[in-house]
């Protein structure tokens, strides 16, 4: 936990405003969002993050916020200080994101813990003597796989689809980590 009881929290590929992406189906041929519409998804996202981020709290979120500019304004309803991890998505000027986003950033890292926050996936060459981790989005439902098809337990995709749509807590996911790792 941050300072004064501040918390920090972590979310990727929110899509707000991303019409197609219900329609989105995984290998199996299932709803990779399973939303009437977009408006229903936009804001069950909006009630989820409220509910577990407080107006003093940090949210990292790993990227591609939105997929039409008058969607950032979907950013003055949610709780927190937001530091926006660029995505292949966020492709606006500066200056349409900054009324919205506290920081605005290609990465973040965390040296103490070992951890890289990234919207994609860093080269696993990076993590070698580097970082433990590598906290990112981009990939939806899908992971980072080792050669045997195995997932890349160095790997931690926070893309909403993961994560029930909801901002996960920092502490939470370092602690889990950190018994994972011991």
């Amino acid at each position: 936990m941050l300072n004064n009881g501040r918390k920090t929290f972590i979310i990727s590929d929110t899509h707000f405003g991303h019409r197609n992406i219900i329609k989105f189906k995984d290998k199996d041929g299932n709803l990779t969002r399973p939303f009437k519409s977009v408006e229903e998804m936009d804001e069950l996202m909006v009630k989820n993050w409220n509910s577990v981020v407080q107006p003093e709290d940090r949210v990292y979120h790993l990227g591609d916020v939105v997929m039409n500019r008058r969607c950032l304004e979907i950013f003055n309803r949610l709780n927190g200080r937001i530091c926006l991890i660029k995505g292949n998505h966020d492709i606006f000027k500066l200056k349409d994101y900054t009324p919205y986003f506290d920081d605005i950033r290609a990465y973040k890292v965390y040296p103490k813990h070992g951890l890289i926050l990234s919207h994609i996936p860093v080269h696993p060459n990076q993590l070698k003597g580097r970082f433990k981790y590598n906290i990112h989005g981009h990939l939806h439902q899908n992971f980072v796989t080792k050669e045997d098809e195995s997932i890349d337990e160095r790997y931690v995709n926070v893309c909403v689809e993961n994560i029930n749509y909801t901002p996960l807590d920092f502490d939470d996911l370092k602690n889990q980590l950190n018994r994972k790792n011991k």
